[in-house]
């Protein structure tokens, strides 16, 4: 009996040295106990914060294998409360801000932001293992880091993320869809190949006819007026010492072939372009403005090069239609990004991927709010959740890829607010609108939230 007792109580006590032992007071005692943290730097916080860290992990190239080769992978770590709510902003790209993210400022919350692979230098040294670069091994960057943290933020999670970023907060979701409960992604487009022809359709519809022939009208002067306007071109490439691979004139080329995409994408006023008559001075001055041509500049490829190796082999891509401008062209088929691979690299596009993206979505993507532009040329390839799933997807009249919940109408704006509501247990009212008593506008437009 007495050594049952001892037995009981010692286990009590293990128990309880054990929960102190976890118990944290400060986010440095947190990135202590995450084993595979390799250096914390402490940086200028946003006010929304009480304190905020550059973090360093070493991670594995291969999440598959337990011996592999470890890379180094950057995040921005920044604490506001051990029991408010969390928000992974899940990066496609490097990243560029440690500022709130807007979700983390409508939720009040703490935020932590995830560079995704093969970006800037969160990369092996040397070069970049390009089989070693795909959704998958992404996800489970994500995924190893959010269960680190875990354990020390019991509020609700949210992920999201911007365009690329967008399409990784949705594919982390799809291979760990516990990690978070609920996942926003902004603008983000499930594509099929790597010239999804969902683009060519799209932009033969989307918006008026008349601002459609504008911007057809507008690149066809740029071909028929290419002799004038080309040294301009010419000279500020010079100027900025930009370097083109495929030639200047191929460059030119490609950059008219983009001002369809480009004028949708960013919701160029179709009243900001020039007359038919216009002068090469003014129409280069709007050429300029809508596309700015480091696009196909060599140290901009170089830069984003994982991008567009993950768009011709996995996450897909749009390309350009030549027949409006085959009396301009010697191309004889469409032109897709195949350019921008790797060199010695020409893996076919794998579209098994997105596909199964496509089916969870459909059959189990619940607590998915998808943001996005009506009028973005992006919104060509936006996710169809299907009705199996209690998913909401809201497309900003008239908007493009800068689409945000702040731009929204405020009768939208309130119902996206209602989801997040009922999603993340949280009080939004003082964010909706206001009718004139102080009370919510009862005009304003609501859709079920399940």
């Amino acid at each position: 009996m007495i050594n049952r007792l001892f037995l009981f109580l010692s286990v009590a006590v293990l128990i309880s040295f054990g929960a102190c032992k976890s118990k944290v007071q400060t986010p440095e005692e947190v990135l202590k106990q995450i084993a595979f943290v390799d250096s914390i730097k402490p940086i200028k916080n946003d006010t929304l914060f009480k304190s905020t860290y550059v973090v360093w992990f070493r991670m594995p190239l291969d999440h598959n294998n337990p011996n592999s080769p470890t890379f180094p992978l950057k995040a921005y770590y920044s604490h506001k409360g051990f029991n408010s709510p969390m928000v992974v902003v899940i990066d496609g790209y490097a990243m560029y801000t440690s500022r709130p993210n807007e979700l983390s400022r409508i939720l009040n919350s703490n935020q932590l932001t995830i560079e995704h692979r093969f970006f800037d230098q969160s990369r092996p040294k040397d070069s970049i293992p390009w089989g070693f670069l795909n959704v998958r091994q992404a996800a489970a960057d994500q995924h190893q880091i959010i269960q680190a943290f875990k354990p020390f933020y019991k509020g609700k999670w949210a992920s999201t993320g911007i365009s690329k970023s967008g399409q990784a907060t949705i594919f982390h979701r799809r291979f760990y869809p516990k990690d978070v409960d609920i996942s926003v992604p902004y603008v983000a487009p499930l594509n099929f190949s790597s010239e999804d022809p969902r683009v060519y359709d799209f932009l033969s519809k989307v918006g008026t006819d008349e601002c459609r022939a504008k911007i057809l009208g507008f690149q066809l002067q740029l071909f028929e007026k290419k002799k004038e306007i080309f040294p301009m071109f010419e000279k500020l490439a010079k100027d900025k010492n930009w370097e083109f691979k495929m030639g200047l004139d191929r460059a030119y080329d490609l950059s008219v072939l983009e001002c369809s995409f480009a004028s949708w994408q960013w919701g160029t006023p179709c009243d900001s372009i020039p007359a038919k008559n216009a002068s090469a001075k003014t129409l280069f001055k709007h050429f300029q403005m809508i596309n700015p041509f480091t696009f196909f500049e060599e140290k901009s490829i170089e830069s984003t090069r994982p991008f567009f190796f993950q768009a011709m082999t996995e996450i897909g891509m749009y390309g350009y239609d030549v027949k409006p401008f085959k009396k301009y062209l010697k191309d004889t088929s469409n032109i897709t990004f195949e350019f921008t691979m790797p060199k010695g690299h020409h893996e076919k596009f794998n579209s098994e991927t997105m596909k199964d993206v496509d089916a969870w979505l459909k059959e189990n993507g619940n607590n998915m709010l998808y943001i996005y532009g009506q009028n973005d040329a992006w919104s060509s390839t936006a996710v169809v959740p299907g009705n199996k799933t209690n998913a909401v997807i809201m497309f900003n009249p008239g908007g493009s890829h800068a689409s945000r919940i702040r731009n929204f109408p405020a009768e939208m704006q309130d119902s996206i607010y209602s989801v997040l509501e009922k999603w993340m247990g949280v009080d939004l009212s003082s964010k909706k609108s206001k009718g004139a008593c102080g009370g919510t506008n009862p005009n304003a437009l609501k859709f079920q939230i399940l």
